[in-house]
């Protein structure tokens, strides 16, 4: 907290004292204390709780990594890649914790012993090693990091046969006392696997639960004493809405055991975001602290831009951080998306009023890449003339505009931002004044050039190239 913050808080305690008929000679420094230790963790901002805070201070989190479960890395390529994404005004990453071995270097949470099989009693030392280690490097560079817990894909077809939950696997229970089969061969949006069934709220598996539990409390064991993590529950899910209340519910209580509070959410798998599935998330405030739709970036265009402007007006009479921690998009992505979509959908997200947009990992997007790269160095350029608070979206005040050519935000009568998907024209209707226009090339993540322009009436705005253009017009 700022001097000016503590200050103002502890003017504030006195002020309770004496309408309680107290005295107050002093302040109360272990409250004020734990006050601040509150402001300086992730939140909903105070005075737009549609953005985060982080230690007392607006966010706006943006961010691209190369692979999902980071935190399993060794240590030098992960330094490496923390420390790129700082440097390119990065601040925000999404670490499942996910330990299925598809690259080969990861290692399970728990202890395996001389014959092969697994205790689940006892941890491998190495991954919760890795685990803090993750945690404290991206604390030490003011970069937030939003947790899955529980990855469906980790516990189906071929992840499934070598994991330590899979009794024949492991030395703590067998199939008849688990009820797990010995394979999941379908996608696991089926939802066959009774993994995701066990809380005491759905089929209270009384033999697995326990092991569930006890992972989690060890994974905030260590997460819990950090002010930089967001929790959400699975992966993409489409299962039983209790399980994810379940988890989130258990977290709170945790935090509250620990004196702090946690943001927590859940991510469900439709890509309709108007479906009804994820109103399981957007109709519990009381529950859910943020909502994350990042299954919105299978969209495109004018659709994707629709779909995000809808989940601000839906959640316009109980705002909260809407987070996007998957953008999908890439050349090489197998649904047919491509590295334009996945820029796009990026800046439509944060034209829209989003709190958080990160590039999804090769090959489903450009992860760490030279092109998200210059997108977040655009993205904090444009930052250094308007915040992205201070906007809302503008599309009415654009005229003469092709299908998907450009989208459009305002601070009215002060500043208006306006993205082109691949350069054009447009007319911008701007209020009166004097404006300078700065272009930013999304391309590079370069200045391009300024001019003047004058507002009270529509004006002619033309991009200086082709490709991703940003114009930020200041009123002068």
């Amino acid at each position: 907290m700022n001097p000016r913050g503590q200050r103002s808080f502890v003017y504030s305690l006195c002020i309770g004292a004496l309408v309680a008929g107290l005295a107050c000679d002093s302040p109360a420094p272990q409250q004020a204390s734990e006050q601040a230790a509150s402001n300086n963790r992730i939140q909903p901002w105070a005075e737009n709780p549609s953005y985060w805070q982080y230690k007392g201070e607006p966010v706006l989190l943006l961010g691209g990594t190369d692979d999902d479960n980071p935190f399993q890395w060794t240590d030098e390529p992960l330094r490496e890649q923390l420390d790129l994404l700082a440097s390119v005004g990065g601040n925000y990453v999404r670490n499942t914790m996910s330990d299925r071995p598809d690259k080969g270097f990861e290692v399970y949470p728990f202890k395996q012993l001389p014959d092969g099989k697994y205790d689940l009693n006892d941890w491998n030392p190495e991954y919760w090693r890795r685990f803090e280690r993750f945690l404290q490097w991206t604390a030490e560079r003011d970069i937030i990091v939003q947790i899955e817990l529980w990855d469906r894909f980790d516990h189906s077809r071929e992840n499934w046969l070598p994991h330590p939950f899979n009794p024949k696997n492991n030395v703590n229970f067998t199939y008849q006392e688990s009820a797990f089969d010995p394979e999941y061969p379908e996608h696991p949006g089926k939802n066959k696997q009774p993994f995701f069934f066990t809380t005491p709220g759905q089929r209270n598996n009384e033999t697995v639960y326990p092991y569930q539990e006890r992972f989690i409390d060890k994974l905030l064991s260590h997460s819990l004493k950090y002010g930089h993590v967001l929790y959400c529950m699975d992966n993409e899910t489409s299962g039983e809405p209790r399980w994810g209340q379940h988890w989130a519910e258990h977290i709170k209580r945790k935090a509250r055991e620990e004196g702090v509070t946690v943001a927590v959410t859940e991510m469900w798998d439709k890509w309709d975001i108007k479906a009804e599935e994820h109103r399981r998330t957007f109709d519990h405030p009381d529950l859910y602290d943020f909502v994350d739709v990042s299954q919105n970036n299978h969209n495109k265009g004018e659709q994707h831009w629709e779909n995000a402007a809808w989940v601000h007006e839906y959640l316009a009479k109980t705002p909260r951080p809407i987070n996007t921690v998957k953008t999908y998009g890439a050349d090489a992505n197998k649904f047919g998306h491509t590295d334009n979509d996945g820029v796009e959908r990026f800046w439509r997200h944060i034209l829209a009023g989003f709190a958080s947009a990160r590039f999804h990992r090769p090959p489903s997007g450009l992860g760490l890449g030279a092109r998200s790269q210059a997108s977040l160095r655009a993205a904090r350029k444009m930052e250094s003339l308007v915040a992205a608070w201070d906007l809302s979206p503008a599309q009415d005040l654009l005229k003469e505009r092709s299908d998907n050519e450009a989208y459009a935000a305002t601070s009215p009568g002060e500043a208006y931002v306006v993205y082109f998907t691949n350069g054009g024209s447009v007319n911008l209707d701007l209020a009166p004044g004097d404006y300078q226009v700065s272009w930013i090339d999304i391309q590079t993540g370069e200045w391009g050039g300024k001019s003047d322009l004058a507002g009270g009436a529509p004006a002619s705005l033309a991009t200086p190239a082709s490709g991703h253009q940003l114009a930020v017009i200041i009123k002068q």
